[in-house]
This record gives C-alpha cells, structure tokens and sequence, in this order.
C-alpha cells in the first residue's frame, strides 16, 4: 500500500553574489517564492520555494497541483521525488516511486536503444527480469523497428524521445510524479503518447499532477492542491479549489 507524507517542509535556495538590480528583481515577485536576506552579508539572498508544506498522501489519491507558473508546483513534484531534500520538514514514502519530470532520464547516446531500454528500465527502478520482460512491448511502442539495435547517436531528435517515452511509461508505479510538460516530442506519435499516459495514470495507486489545465485536472484528479509564493494556500476537492485558484487570477 503506498502512502506519501509531507510534514512542514521547507525548501531555501541561497543565491550568492547576487547584485542590487537582481535582488530588486527578485525582490519585486518575479520569482514565486519568497526572497529574504542572508544574515548581514548583502550579496546573499534565500529564494524560499517551498515554506510550511504538509500534505498526506493515500492509495487511491489523485492530486492536481495548480497555481502560476513560479508558484512551486515543479519545486514540490522534485521534493516529492528526492531530487530536493527540504531544507525544514519531513517526507516520508512508502511504495515504488516513479517521477516523470523528464522524458530523457539516463539516455546514453554510445549505446544501443536496446541497452538503454535495460539500463534507464533499471535506473527507473525495475529489476533486470522486469525490464526484460517488457523489452518487447517497449520497443514495439517506440515504432524504432531495428534502429534499437544500433547506437543511439544516429537517431533523431524524435527517435530519442519515442525511446525515452516508451521506457518512461512502462513503468507500473505505486507513486506517479508526472509533470504535465513531458511528452513525446513527435507530432504523429502525440496522440499514442497521450492516451499511454492516461492508461499509466489510471494503473498508478497514487497519482500527483502538476498542470495549468483545467479539463485535465477535472478529468484525472479527485483532489486539488493550490500552491502560491511556494505555500500550500488550499488542498480538497478539485471544484473548490479551483475556484480559489481564479479568485487570485482575478484578484492580480
């Protein structure tokens, strides 16, 4: 049974040797959290991305996390997934945990796509027997035919992402990290990667998605989380807290 519990988190980023004119700016809300000085040491300044999260997590949760670009919604999918460890708070998981934030993780372009299928497979967190096992499903997804058996370098841009995609998304995850910036990079295969997508987010236990749309959010989540300035402003149903999303856009 996965689970997922975030207790008063906090996230600081110290930026060092910053000027007059980038504190200004910083000062002035261009970033979504807040910016405070370092002690007295005026060319230091703390970008806090996160302050005071606490969130549970349960089987069968699906969360949308909406707010403005900036608001912290990629800081909280990256601490979630253990790329960010928090500066103040705890978190704590239990299940297998899958982050799609990027569609490339651990491609090595001197290997062939087949090795890479075993070795990103691995790095995502599936044994060797379980990835080999869906070597075949994986490469007849990409559509790659016998350029799998050759280094990755000669392939396209478009051939990379197809790989990349058909691994990512062959996963069977307790916990499903997905930022809704990820996709195919393909035109033709854009539909095909949708609803492979949309079959991964309902065979997932918990599912966290960071998106500015309304219909998608609407359609995949039962729950919203509101982020602004890197604070939790509202967490519950997807209707109300939606409604308080556009109450701020309108407010300015």
């Amino acid at each position: 049974m996965s689970s997922m519990v975030l207790e008063r988190v906090g996230i600081d980023f110290p930026v060092f040797g910053a000027n007059k004119n980038l504190r200004l700016s910083l000062l002035s809300g261009v970033t979504g959290g807040r910016i405070l000085p370092k002690g007295m040491q005026k060319d230091i300044v703390v970008i806090k991305a996160l302050e005071d999260v606490s969130l549970t997590l349960k089987s069968g949760d699906r969360i949308g996390l909406i707010g403005h670009n900036g608001a912290g919604k990629s800081t909280l999918l990256r601490v979630m997934a253990g790329v960010y460890y928090p500066t103040v708070g705890k978190l704590h998981v239990e299940g297998r945990l899958t982050p799609l934030l990027s569609i490339s993780p651990g491609i090595e372009v001197e290997d062939t796509g087949y090795d890479n299928i075993l070795t990103v497979g691995m790095l995502l967190g599936m044994s060797f027997d379980e990835i080999s096992a869906k070597a075949p499903e994986i490469i007849e997804f990409s559509e790659l035919g016998d350029y799998i058996h050759i280094p990755v370098r000669t392939y396209s841009s478009g051939m990379q992402a197809r790989l990349a995609f058909s691994i990512a998304t062959a996963l069977d995850p307790g916990i499903l990290l997905l930022d809704e910036g990820i996709g195919a990079a393909d035109a033709r295969f854009a539909d095909k990667a949708s609803h492979r997508i949309r079959q991964m987010m309902e065979r997932t236990e918990i599912l966290v998605l960071a998106s500015h749309s309304d219909t998608l959010i609407e359609s995949m989540c039962d729950k919203a989380a509101l982020m602004h300035h890197g604070r939790l402003l509202e967490f519950g149903p997807v209707e109300s807290v939606q409604r308080a999303y556009r109450k701020i856009v309108a407010d300015g």
